[in-house]
């Protein structure tokens, strides 16, 4: 209950604020070439957290037309975030008892919401990859960790929860970021998660889906009995390793997550071969080290088709340094890699000249594109310039319409 009045509460501040500043905005003309066709994947995150793009009935297709008009060309909306839907979802009712965010729904008079931003990208050649954003994370009071506590998975000493690492959260130590982990080696929560995807993929016009750092378990996690049974069962009756770093104990949770990816892959393709599995990652060390996710084993299976790396730091030589290397490298030969960049968060803002900056590097390294987290941020009243100047920056440097890329290039 208490979380549900501080997301109120957040969701009607950021309402009033985008309120303020839809009045303020302007209209931008672009210079257009009938000579130059570009290939650059051109994105923006979407989420309910810290935003209330989502909630505003106008701000959707506002966020849509702005992105459009200044040549953007991918968004990413959220569509599973602290153990709701952003959409109209029979999955998520029958395990949760929620059709979807009570909030968002309220607000749009019961309108399904991923329906009308599908309908709006569309309309302005968008391609729309809807994003589980909290992946295998729910929040303790949410009613999928109430009603299904033995989907969860845990530490030693049962310790059930970590701070998560939030990327737009208000405050970093608040209690909100205590997030549970549902356990991505049960089949009933790998059955919940592919249902969702399918669900999406299904009944939306979409172009594929988007994974994340989420996607994953904790290292410290998979203590609980189900995956202690389950390790025993593969182990002669060993029980794992006490040390959660041991090497054989970490790769084996990771197949496991490796697997259950391969199997969402198949299920998709199989319905929509042309959808695109898009997974957005940190650096392959720390996401192996530290979630099991082992992306880089992901891409060498062919199990990705678009690869957004997060690389959200400040200063250029640490950012240069993580795209350089060799599992980012090595993905660059075989598939379409972007790089996420931070446009700043309402604790961390970002000059207009450091995303500038980041950009001619992704360039310059001849990456494919980048993404920018996150809307609210790009141009909105929580950046440090006004939204006028970032946004005739953002013209300067999408000056041009680009597409996609379709072709790339493969080295064997």
């Amino acid at each position: 209950m208490v979380s549900r009045l501080f997301n109120l509460f957040i969701s009607l501040g950021f309402l009033f604020s985008v309120i303020v500043s839809s009045v303020a905005s302007t209209s931008i003309h672009l210079k257009t070439t009938n000579n130059l066709v570009l290939t650059e994947i051109r994105g923006v995150w979407l989420t309910n957290v810290a935003s209330g793009v989502l909630f505003v009935p106008w701000g959707i297709e506002r966020a849509i037309n702005q992105l459009a008009e200044l040549n953007f060309n991918t968004i990413y909306p959220v569509v599973w975030n602290r153990g709701y839907t952003f959409y109209k979802s029979q999955v998520a009712q029958s395990v949760t008892g929620d059709i979807t965010e009570p909030f968002l729904n309220f607000m749009h008079g019961g309108a399904d919401v991923l329906t009308k931003i599908v309908k709006l990208g569309k309309k302005k050649n968008l391609t729309v990859i809807p994003w589980f954003e909290y992946g295998f994370m729910t929040p303790p009071n949410s009613n999928l960790a109430k009603l299904h506590p033995e989907w969860l998975t845990n530490a030693q000493q049962g310790v059930n929860y970590l701070n998560a690492n939030l990327r737009e959260d208000i405050d970093s130590s608040s209690i909100f970021n205590q997030q549970l982990w549902l356990n991505p080696l049960h089949p009933q929560v790998q059955n919940f998660i592919l249902d969702l995807i399918l669900e999406v993929v299904k009944n939306y016009d979409v172009d594929g889906i988007q994974v994340d750092d989420h996607f994953g378990m904790p290292v410290q996690f998979g203590y609980d009995p189900f995956t202690v049974k389950l390790y025993q069962k593969e182990h002669l009756g060993k029980i794992p390793p006490s040390d959660p770093f041991n090497s054989e104990w970490m790769s084996w949770r990771a197949n496991k997550i490796t697997g259950l990816l391969t199997r969402i892959r198949g299920e998709v393709k199989k319905f929509k071969p042309q959808a695109k599995i898009s997974v957005s990652p940190n650096s392959q060390d720390y996401a192996y080290k530290y979630y099991l996710q082992d992306w880089q084993n992901w891409v060498e299976q062919n199990l990705v088709d678009e690869l957004v790396l997060q690389v959200y730091r400040d200063d250029n030589r640490s950012f240069i340094s993580e795209i350089q290397k060799p599992a980012v490298q090595s993905a660059l030969k075989k598939i379409p890699v972007s790089i996420g960049i931070s446009s700043g968060t309402l604790t961390s803002p970002v000059n207009i000249h450091s995303v500038k900056q980041k950009v001619q590097i992704v360039r310059d390294s001849q990456f494919l594109g980048f993404s920018f987290f996150y809307w609210e941020s790009l141009w909105g009243y929580i950046s440090p310039e006004s939204p006028q100047q970032r946004r005739r920056t953002f013209l300067k440097i999408l000056e041009y319409p680009a597409v996609r890329p379709v072709f790339f290039r493969k080295i064997q």
